[in-house]
């Protein structure tokens, strides 16, 4: 399995040379590699489907405990497929929606990285791994929001996904930190099989609530469910992969996947069906006032989104199974649904409703893929969306009157969105003309639409074998059992077919009242909502970055020194003195004559450099500084440290004095006080250094290494003067890399000496 997640980071660096060398294929050439890896996937259908769970683990950092696993399971199987799969047509279809674009290969590449990184997101066996390829994703789909780099808009949007993601990202990450700490690892196998003692640790909820938070981030959750349709600023082909089909899953995707774990906490249930209602009713009001296609798809996903995490929330075996399938579902024709929207785009020059229409007969291929997909998000017969939409209803019917109220006032709406693009795009009147003359859109462009549409009605004529084979392995794994297959086309005259045609009307009168709807719901949410938050608190920043550069950067060495060492020391001391962290030795060794001298020496030296007015007066004393340090180096046996220290200090002397021979001696421009005080924060920079010194001292984690070089000097490096096989063998670089400071030295005062003095004109 790592082979297959990493398989797309390598086919990246092939992308950009492959598009020079065969403009033409290499979207088709390019798509081989995840077709390849969904054929692989299909291989396994039986071993998951049989109940196995395949488990692959690499050692990446033992001594931290931390392993590069994979964990293939039922669900994990079913994202792999739609991840490969889609990445396949995906690749086909920006292939011509981007012919002739200078940068096609770099398209390419970043959605090769993207596929990869959502290949481990879902197969990742350790949340570790799990969250190195969310942020993978979060990395990527900043790439591909902002390909067209030259737009501000595109720009815009762009930073504001990476920065709404990968601030989740940072508080999943807080998250997986506490989950670690309550149950003692982030292997997923260990985590779905610890003990129900774990939601009693007093860190559970708190990790709960931060790994959320990042999973709404991500899956475009109410309140950061804004991000999602500025994100519609990206070409189509990254819209028809990142925003429909996959990256919005995987919020989702780890919401299911650690149910299981930290479901039955308290905090769970109530935190996810709330944000998933809200934002399912929200997504479905906002869609009603869009013209623009792939907006009014956005709005639709977000809505659908919520969906899938009010299910995910309610935990219900029914749910679940719900969940799973409508997961697959909509995957399906909202992908096809996005690539008819850039198809018409492209071959029409807009993707505003109001001025299209009647494209059946210019587009006949299109206009085939968009009917079954939309009657399929329009929950029709015998599509397979009808078949989720039951099962969804179920579920709601179980779990109480407002979710069922919620579920179907938003399907409803999803409805009207599917009406409006496969019905009034197509074969309404044309209520207004595009810019350019409508044709049927290449072969690239129209593939993945058909595909995808075909393979939504045939599910919905076959759903008995998808069920057995993928769907109720995938659900079997989030219930904690197995399953028996019931997805079927017609269970006869049911409560919840009445419920699908009534919901089927609604969304009709809906569509019917399009016009004045779409002017209430926009009068209504103009200038509302979190985006307009975001933007305040995005000014905010950079008005608190000028107010905080104003205050400190202005200009004065002294000030940044005495800013610098106050806030180390200030948090530095702190920590110390509340964590802990002093560790004095008990006892002080007693010192000889001629160390307390050498000491005496020190100071003595290092306060005439403070106080003397003359700069070379100064930089003796300095001198002699440094040569007692030396000193002590040599008395308590470390030779060669002795040996740079006396040659770097003569350097140093030599160079100070040539440099500052000809200035004149110290002026005084600060005040008494002012000097004090510059005193009392390097004496306070002072003790904290000393007491950071003696409290390592005080602090033995390992054995002495002394022990183990007088053992292996003879055998292993056949000296027996210790020092020199310490510093020719077992410390070979670091002694090379003395030689080359002295080295470097040497030749720099040699070039200050030799360098010709210019004469004065």
């Amino acid at each position: 399995m790592s082979i297959t997640v990493l398989s797309g980071l390598a086919g990246s660096l092939l992308a950009a040379p492959l598009q020079r060398t065969a403009p033409r294929r290499a979207g088709w050439l390019l798509a081989l590699l995840p077709l390849g890896l969904f054929i692989y996937f299909l291989t396994l259908l039986g071993p998951v489907s049989a109940g196995r769970t395949l488990v692959e683990t690499l050692p990446w950092a033992p001594g931290l405990g931390v392993e590069f696993s994979f964990y293939l399971d039922g669900l994990g199987l079913l994202m792999a497929l739609l991840v490969s799969g889609i990445g396949a047509l995906v690749l086909v279809y920006a292939g011509g929606y981007l012919e002739g674009h200078p940068q096609l290969g770099r398209m390419y590449a970043f959605l090769l990285v993207f596929m990869s990184a959502m290949l481990g997101v879902v197969l990742s066996g350790h949340l570790l791994t799990t969250f190195l390829f969310w942020e993978l994703t979060s990395i990527s789909s900043f790439l591909l929001i902002g390909f067209d780099h030259k737009d501000e808009t595109s720009r815009k949007s762009a930073l504001q996904a990476l920065l709404v993601t990968g601030g989740g990202g940072l508080a999943m990450l807080a998250g997986l930190v506490l989950l670690n700490q309550a149950a003692g690892t982030l292997s997923i196998p260990a985590l779905l099989a610890s003990s129900p003692d774990l939601l009693k640790h007093p860190l559970a909820g708190p990790a709960a609530a931060l790994i959320l938070l990042g999973a709404f981030t991500k899956s475009a959750q109410f309140p950061f469910h804004f991000w999602l349709p500025n994100a519609m600023a990206a070409p189509t082909p990254v819209s028809a992969y990142l925003h429909s089909a996959t990256m919005v899953k995987a919020g989702v995707f780890l919401i299911l996947r650690l149910g299981p774990v930290l479901g039955d906490h308290p905090l769970w249930t109530p935190l996810v069906s709330l944000t998933g209602a809200v934002t399912l009713l929200l997504g479905a009001w906002m869609a009603l006032s869009q013209t623009d296609l792939k907006r009014l798809l956005a709005y639709s996903t977000v809505s659908m989104l919520g969906l899938l995490t009010l299910l995910g929330g309610l935990r219900t075996p029914l749910a679940l199974e719900a969940a799973v399938v409508f997961l697959f579902a909509h995957a399906l024709y909202k992908g096809a649904l996005f690539m008819v929207a850039g198809a018409v785009d492209h071959e029409t020059g807009t993707r505003d409703v109001t001025r299209l229409g009647g494209l059946a007969r210019r587009m006949p291929q299109t206009a085939a893929a968009a009917l079954p997909a939309g009657l399929s998000m329009a929950a029709l017969p015998p599509l397979f969306g009808f078949i989720a939409k039951e099962v969804v209803y179920e579920a709601a019917l179980e779990s109480g009157l407002f979710a069922f109220a919620a579920v179907f006032a938003a399907s409803a709406v999803t409805v009207f969105a599917a009406a409006v693009i496969a019905v009034e795009v197509f074969w309404a009147r044309p209520a207004g003309s595009p810019p350019r003359e409508p044709h049927e859109a290449p072969l690239a462009l129209r593939l993945g639409p058909l595909v995808l549409a075909g393979l939504g009605l045939l599910a919905g004529l076959l759903p008995g074998p998808l069920d057995r084979a993928l769907l109720s392995p995938a659900a079997a794994g989030l219930v904690g059992h197995p399953l028996q297959p019931g997805l079927a086309l017609w269970h006869g005259l049911t409560p919840l077919l009445a419920y699908s045609a009534l919901t089927f009307a609604a969304g009709a009168l809906l569509y019917l009242a399009r016009r004045p709807l779409r002017r209430l719901a926009a009068a209504l949410t103009a200038g509302f909502g979190p985006d307009r938050l975001y933007d305040l608190a995005y000014a905010g920043v950079f008005r608190l970055a000028a107010w905080q550069t104003g205050l400190l950067q202005h200009g004065t060495l002294r000030y940044y020194l005495n800013l610098t060492v106050l806030a180390a020391t200030g948090l530095v001391g702190t920590v110390l003195l509340l964590y802990g962290g002093l560790n004095m030795p008990a006892a002080f060794p007693g010192a000889t004559f001629y160390e307390v001298l050498i000491a005496a020496l020190i100071l003595l030296a290092a306060g005439f450099a403070i106080t003397t007015r003359s700069r070379l007066g100064a930089v003796a004393a300095l001198g002699v500084v440094g040569y007692g340090v030396a000193a002590i180096f040599l008395l308590f046996g470390a030779p060669d440290l002795a040996m740079t220290q006396f040659l770097i200090e003569s350097l140093t002397v030599i160079l100070f004095v040539l440099a500052f021979y000809h200035l004149p001696d110290f002026e005084r421009f600060s005040s008494r006080r002012t000097r004090l005080r510059d005193m009392l924060v390097a004496m306070l920079a002072g003790v904290l250094m000393t007491v950071l010194t003696l409290s390592a001292v005080g602090i033995q984690i390992f054995p002495t290494i002394s022990s183990y070089y007088a053992q292996a000097a003879l055998p292993e490096a056949h000296g027996r003067n210790i020092t020199n096989v310490i510093l020719v063998d077992f410390r070979g670089f670091d002694t090379l890399g003395e030689n080359v400071v002295l080295a470097l030295a040497a030749i720099g005062v040699f070039a200050l000496l030799k360098f010709p003095k210019r004469r004065q004109p």
